[in-house]
């Protein structure tokens, strides 16, 4: 049974047994009893995540054909696909589950938002993302690349950028670079006043990353606070401590 590509679905799809392996490599060194793999498309990683001992494990895939063809190629598979988009289910487990992935690309910030959303639940999550997204996971303060996905997923999540991937190893080959992320939750949590806070002052900070702070945020704070010299920075220049300590001055 032969598959199509959809554009639409953001489908590129891994063809490089060495970074296959490599990626379930990385899932072998973390703890692992329950694993939903987001987006299995052709099954390049499935075949090996399926063959993983004393696992339950899950797969999420929106396109039926993909779903015709993963139940065909791998029969042990039957019952473990979810046929929806990811951002439309509910937690698929009722404990702790690690998120493994070659992302789709056109919804890979939003996956990294479902993922918070599932934060208590999820310790461990291995994924492909476009290397600009993924560099932007991992970016530090003082970078350009610094923004808003970096700061809410660091808030809870220690990310480690583990390796490139190059076009080549994908069909089709997409026209950029991509690169591998793991996220371990944080062991302690980041002391803010509401998560609906921190990440209100966030987006607001970043959608307007290049002016000063105070200009930025001044409608979330007393007009006497936004003295405070920390406001004559941009938001790119904040740690994530620093986000969440002004959470506690916000109106």
């Amino acid at each position: 049974m032969q598959y199509t590509l959809k554009k639409s679905l953001g489908q590129h799809f891994l063809k490089d047994e060495n970074i296959c392996r490599k990626i379930v490599d990385t899932l072998q060194l973390v703890p692992h009893s329950q694993l939903l793999e987001v987006g299995p498309g052709g099954g390049a990683l499935t075949k090996y995540l399926l063959q993983l001992p004393n696992i339950n494990f899950k797969a999420v895939e929106l396109d039926d054909e993909k779903v015709a063809f993963l139940q065909e190629t791998f029969p042990s598979i039957q019952n473990k696909i979810i046929h929806k988009s990811v951002l439309d289910i509910y937690a698929p487990f009722e404990n702790e589950f690690t998120v493994i992935g070659n992302f789709p690309y056109n919804i890979s910030s939003q996956i990294l938002f479902k993922i918070l959303d599932w934060k208590e639940q999820v310790p461990i999550v291995i994924g492909m993302f476009q290397k600009e997204v993924a560099q932007r996971v991992a970016a530090k303060p003082n970078n350009k690349m610094y923004g808003i996905l970096s700061v809410l997923i660091q808030a809870f999540y220690q990310v480690e950028y583990l390796f490139d991937v190059s076009p080549n190893c994908f069909n089709p080959p997409p026209k950029v670079m991509s690169g591998v992320i793991q996220l371990k939750r944080n062991n302690t949590t980041l002391n803010m006043r509401s998560e609906r806070d921190f990440f209100l002052l966030i987006k607001t900070a970043f959608n307007q990353r290049r002016k000063m702070l105070r200009n930025a945020v001044r409608n979330l704070f007393d007009t006497d606070f936004l003295q405070n010299e920390i406001f004559n920075k941009r938001a790119e220049q904040l740690s994530i401590e620093d986000f969440a300590a002004l959470t506690f001055k916000m109106k």
